[in-house]
């Protein structure tokens, strides 16, 4: 902290808490501000519902480009409310909150004394201004049985490979939730110009490193309409993948082989930039490389939600993290993909969980797909494939416990597939152990096809695999206590206004059954 601004982290975090009123920062907050441009500019959000409350976000950036988004560096008042009704008529919450220079002026509160189960409708007020109104819902209490829970999941949204079309559509599915599974933003630096007809708008600068760089960023893609449509229609559950630092990092290592204490450095900046413009709460604030982002949720007895986290506890990919291949490093029995104290925390609540349905929301892919053409196996060692030791150990652990009913939820590969996932997928015999949805990109990879050579290739060489498609959009889960409902939506374009959607798959899985089936 400034030497102006006397805080502790531990009164830092407090304050985060109490939404930020608890303690009097030494400098004076500026009272009833006047913005010559709307303070609002990079939307509200909403996040980590619980059966009492949720939290709520935004940023005040009348001038989201600039250094400091056009606020002056000095603590702002903002008047937060939450209302039963969309007209706000009925305000049932109402604080105020101090927008904080060395956050961003971002703001975090943490709303609780909400009824279970319910819409609520909320905004921020400063300086005579309204920020744009948004929905969030509490979860049915931990005892409570509900009959449904209806969910998307979405991430990997490069700004310069496509319009945010998929986010607009997803705004108008009225969800319970959103599980953003991570890239939400890309760290390269903008493409050049003239754009190609697939790629339609372009980063400002260069790759990012300084905060400044991350913040600005942000800013960019908060800026569009479409992003927050989506993030003002519900709440999400967020994580992050590799993007939001840099490509493929893993643990302190990054792509380029950096020295671990360099980019350490860029991971802490990175973190705050994350924490800075999510919906998180102050368990979740960074504390030097590390972020608790792995955590746990649940919608009454119906789900079990498991947030991981598989960046910041993994060992380095094996085989120089080349595409297609394996090496004896995929077998190496100290790497980790979850690190020691996350595998623990999932499985003591995977073995005590008596929800109906028990979730794995994570990024990359577990079930071990063979991407190489021909008779040698080879995988992409940047999924749990890469990772011998620890995936058996995990699906060992659902096999040895008789955990039925689990359902993994994944992105990254900028494709929809459906699977089941066997211990090991060139014998898969007996059960599945459990079912995987991944999830394709929002934006990443431009328009698409609806299937790509390698796609049909990985079909007929995979039989655990029962679906894949290579185009732009993201995925609904219709979950009750009997089936649970995965519905593919897809785009016929992102590279122009005016993407078609459609579902191009559905599949179900019964209660106690552990297979896929075709809706």
């Amino acid at each position: 902290m400034s030497p102006n601004f006397p805080l502790s982290r531990r009164g830092l975090l407090i304050s985060l808490a109490a939404g930020a009123t608890s303690l009097a920062p030494a400098r004076r907050a500026r009272a009833n501000p006047l913005f010559t441009d709307f303070p609002f500019q990079l939307g509200v959000a909403a996040g980590d519902p619980v059966e009492d409350g949720f939290v709520i976000w935004t940023r005040l950036a009348p001038r989201p480009l600039e250094t400091g988004g056009g606020v002056p560096p000095v603590p702002v008042p903002v008047v937060w409310e939450v209302a039963a009704d969309p007209g706000f008529t009925q305000v049932v919450r109402r604080g105020e909150a101090l927008a904080r220079p060395e956050l961003g002026h971002s703001v975090h509160v943490e709303v609780t004394g909400l009824e279970p189960e319910r819409d609520y409708a909320y905004r921020f007020l400063v300086g005579g201004e309204a920020s744009p109104p948004g929905r969030a819902k509490t979860t049915p209490a931990r005892s409570a049985s509900p009959s449904r829970a209806r969910f998307g999941v979405v991430g990997c949204q490069s700004y310069e490979q496509g319009l945010y079309t998929a986010h607009r559509k997803i705004a108008e599915e009225s969800l319970d939730f959103i599980y953003c599974y991570g890239d939400y933003i890309y760290e390269g630096r903008g493409a050049a110009a003239p754009p190609r007809p697939w790629n339609p708008r372009a980063h400002l600068g260069g790759e990012i490193f300084s905060l400044d760089d991350y913040r600005r960023r942000y800013a960019q893609y908060k800026m569009d309409p479409d992003l927050q449509a989506s993030h003002a229609s519900t709440a999400w559950f967020c994580t992050w993948d590799d993007h939001e630092i840099d490509n493929n990092w893993a643990g302190d290592k990054d792509q380029d082989g950096t020295p671990p204490e360099i980019f350490n450095l860029r991971r802490q900046i990175a973190m705050q930039a994350y924490y800075e413009h999510m919906p998180l709460r102050a368990s979740s604030f960074p504390r030097g490389v590390r972020m608790q982002v792995y955590r746990n949720a649940a919608w009454g007895g119906l789900l079990d939600l498991n947030f991981l986290d598989t960046r910041s506890h993994r060992s380095d990919q094996p085989c120089g993290d080349k595409w297609a291949t394996t090496c004896d490093a995929v077998r190496d029995p100290a790497a980790q993909v979850l690190g020691e104290a996350q595998e623990a925390w999932l499985f003591r609540n995977l073995a005590r969980s008596q929800a109906r349905w028990k979730v794995l929301a994570q990024q990359v892919m577990m079930m071990d797909l063979e991407r190489r053409e021909g008779p040698d196996p080879g995988y992409n060692l940047d999924t749990w494939a890469g990772y011998a030791v620890p995936r058996a150990r995990l699906l060992a652990h659902l096999r040895d416990r008789r955990i039925g009913n689990t359902v993994i939820l994944t992105g990254d590969e900028h494709q929809h597939y459906a699977g089941e996932v066997f211990r090991d997928g060139r014998n898969p015999t007996g059960g599945p152990l459990a079912v995987e949805f991944v999830s394709t990109s929002i934006s990443s990879g431009g328009d698409g096809v609806d299937q790509r050579p390698d796609g049909r290739r990985y079909l007929a060489e995979n039989p655990f695999l029962k679906f894949n498609n290579a185009q732009r959009g993201y995925l609904v889960c219709d979950v009750s206590p009997q089936t649970w409902r995965s519905e593919f939506k897809v785009l016929d374009q992102v590279s122009r206004p005016g993407g078609v959607l459609s579902t191009r798959a559905a599949f179900v899985v019964e209660n106690g059954a552990g297979r896929l089936t075709a809706a």
